[in-house]
C-alpha cells in the first residue's frame, strides 16, 4: 500500500465515523432536540420514549464522534451540541433528504393535512410585521429552550399551558406561533387553538435552529424567566422598531 493510500484511507475513516454517528435516526432525533436547548439523558429519554439505557448508548456514540459535548452536575449528565456547526449538519441533512427523497415530502405532506396543517408565514414575512409593530410572536416550545435561545420579543407561553393563560394574549393584534421548526406540530396545535378562541394567529415553519443559521438574531436567556406578554406597554423592538 502506497503511503498516499494509507493517507486516504485514515483520512476517509474519519469522516465516516461523522457519518456513521447520524446513521441511525434515534441519534438524529437526540441531535434535533439538543440544537434546541442542552439536555439530561433522563428528559431526552422521556421527550424521545426510549429506555434510558438506548439514549445513553446513543449519546456515547454522538460523543465519541464530536458531535456533542456532556457536563456531568451531580447526579445527572447533561448533554449539548459541540458547536454551531453541528446545527449546520444537521440543517443541511434535513433540507437534502426533504428535496431529493419524495418520502419525505411524503410523509409531512399526509401528517400534517390530517392534522389541518396551516400555510406557515415566511421569516422575513416575520420580520417586516414585527418592526411594524403588529404581531405578537408566540414561542410554545418548553420554557428551557425558550431561555437557550429564542426570536427576539418573543413571548414564551409552552403549547401544554396555552388553554389555560389565552388571557394574556391581546386579541387585536395577530399572533405568529413557533416552535422548533418545519416538522414540528405545537405551532399548528397552537393556532388552531387560537383561531378556535377567536384569536387571529399564523404559523412560522422556521425555528430558532433556522432563524440563526439565516443570520438572524436570536436571543439568549440565560437565567430568569421567560418573557410575558405586557398589555398596554410599548416596548422597543430588538428589530429596531417600537411596537405599537
Amino acid at each position: 500500500m502506497t503511503e498516499h493510500r494509507r493517507f486516504k484511507d485514515a483520512l476517509y475513516d474519519q469522516f465516516a465515523r461523522v457519518g456513521k454517528a447520524i446513521a441511525s435516526p434515534r441519534r438524529i432525533e437526540l441531535l434535533d432536540l439538543l440544537v434546541q436547548a442542552p439536555r439530561t439523558v433522563e428528559a431526552l429519554a422521556e421527550e424521545t420514549e426510549q429506555p434510558l439505557a438506548n439514549v445513553s448508548q446513543h449519546l456515547q456514540v454522538l460523543r465519541a464522534s464530536r458531535l456533542v459535548e456532556a457536563e456531568k452536575n451531580g447526579l445527572y449528565v447533561t448533554y449539548r451540541i459541540a458547536d454551531e456547526r453541528v446545527t449546520a449538519l444537521l440543517l443541511s441533512l434535513r433540507q437534502l433528504a426533504h428535496e431529493r427523497l419524495l418520502e419525505v415530502r411524503q410523509v409531512t405532506h399526509d401528517y400534517f393535512s390530517a392534522r389541518g396543517g396551516l400555510e406557515p408565514v415566511d421569516a422575513e414575512e416575520l420580520i417586516r410585521l414585527v418592526r411594524k409593530g403588529r404581531v405578537t410572536v408566540l414561542d410554545v416550545r418548553p420554557s428551557e429552550e425558550y431561555l437557550a435561545g429564542h426570536i427576539p420579543d418573543a413571548v414564551s407561553i409552552p403549547i401544554a399551558d396555552l388553554k389555560r393563560r389565552l388571557a394574556e394574549l391581546p386579541k387585536r393584534r395577530e399572533i405568529v406561533a413557533y416552535c422548533r421548526g418545519p416538522y414540528c406540530v405545537y405551532a399548528v396545535d397552537a393556532v388552531k387553538l387560537l383561531r378556535a378562541r377567536g384569536f387571529k394567529a399564523v404559523r412560522m415553519e422556521a425555528g430558532v435552529p433556522e432563524w440563526r443559521a439565516r443570520g438572524l438574531p436570536v436571543e439568549v436567556s440565560p437565567t430568569g424567566a421567560p418573557m410575558q406578554v405586557r398589555t398596554g406597554a410599548r416596548p422597543r423592538s430588538r428589530f429596531g422598531q417600537v411596537a405599537s
